[in-house]
């Protein structure tokens, strides 16, 4: 193993779904299929691609590729989410809220893999509308993509850090 190697953080690869796609031919039916991937590195970085080809593995292959480059930083305050978020794709809605330590994963099965991936340990998600695994995952990916951490919002609230985390612990407001 070279230096460079030991460097790159050990990534956690999911296979949400695979999709066996059949077209019809003059002589038959010719298959294809299509992976739905979920890869993160477990410390706040997480993306999802779809791969598509003609054998299984290779289309899993190409879809870990994809969501290696579509990987980015997500907001982590320890083990949970800063804030409650909401985000929708489609007619796919989650709603995640952050949980006490020790809580754990309350999430649909595609969104418990971009939270395990991510590094997210307590979390309660819930998932409204339409459960298509394709636009439950960009839904997911957007809420996380909203997040913001303590210090981006009290900067530009103008209040202190912990004032912010008091208040939030609370259920209250900053002001």
């Amino acid at each position: 193993m070279t230096e460079h190697e030991s460097d790159k953080p050990e990534l956690i690869e999911k296979v949400i779904k695979i999709n066996r796609v059949a077209k019809v031919v003059k002589g038959g039916r010719r298959f294809s299929f299509s992976a739905l991937v979920v890869v993160g590195d477990g410390r706040g970085r997480a993306g999802i691609a779809l791969g598509k080809a003609n054998e299984v593995t290779e289309a899993i292959r190409k879809g870990i590729e994809k969501a290696n480059k579509s990987m980015k930083k997500v907001k982590i305050e320890g083990r949970t989410i800063p804030h409650p978020v909401f985000a929708s794709y489609g007619s796919s809605k989650v709603i995640m809220r952050p949980c006490e330590a020790g809580r754990g994963l309350v999430a649909s099965m595609p969104t418990r893999a971009i939270m395990e991936c991510a590094g997210i340990q307590d979390v309660s998600v819930k998932t409204i509308g339409s459960r298509n695994p394709h636009n439950v995952l960009k839904a997911t990916m957007n809420a996380l993509y909203a997040l913001k951490s303590f210090e981006e919002i009290a900067e530009r609230r103008g209040v202190p850090v912990e004032k912010l985390r008091s208040a939030m612990a609370i259920g209250g407001t900053s002001q």
